[in-house]
């Protein structure tokens, strides 16, 4: 096994095993320990020595697990962006562009922010004259439709007193 797949089994399970609730609660549990101890050594110099050697040390090497773990997501996830972007109507120039200079990085973000606020301003403009050509639409509907009072014909009564009337005899 080469040396790279060896360290980043190694880094990914530590960074693992660091991360863990246990292994909080262990370092916890190992700090009191150390303050309890102080009177039984006198709180000397070497007590003192031993807890803070022992912190750098584990935060030295932790720092580089910790950054080869981040390394590896970082390219992970740039490959599946890459992915993505090449199997999408998304721009190919977008690949790589996590090696631009800062500068390059801003200027970017800033030309894809614009874009972004025009095309805004487009789907605005768009749903106001979607909105108002269906007002016109139902408004000019409501225009060609003939205006109807209550059921269509006349009321009961109406009826009633026209059928008495054709219904009357007619007088001498």
């Amino acid at each position: 096994m080469d040396l790279d797949k060896t360290f980043s089994k190694f880094a990914s399970k530590t960074a693992r095993l660091t991360g863990a609730p246990a292994t909080f609660l262990a370092c916890v549990a190992l700090v009191i320990i150390w303050a309890v101890s102080g009177p039984v050594f006198k709180f000397s110099e070497t007590w003192q020595l031993v807890i803070n050697t022992g912190t750098t040390i584990i935060t030295f090497l932790m720092v580089f697990l910790i950054q080869n773990t981040q390394n590896r997501d970082s390219a992970a996830v740039q490959a599946k962006l890459d992915e993505l972007i090449l199997n999408s109507a998304a721009q190919d120039g977008f690949i790589g562009i996590e090696d631009l200079s800062d500068k390059d990085l801003e200027s970017l973000h800033s030309r894809l922010g614009k874009a972004a606020d025009n095309h805004q301003r487009l789907v605005s403009r768009l749903d106001a004259e979607v909105k108002r050509r269906k007002g016109r639409e139902s408004s000019e509907a409501k225009a060609k439709t003939p205006a109807k009072s209550g059921k269509g014909g006349p009321s009961p009564r109406k009826r009633a007193s026209s059928t008495a009337r054709r219904k009357a005899p007619a007088k001498p």
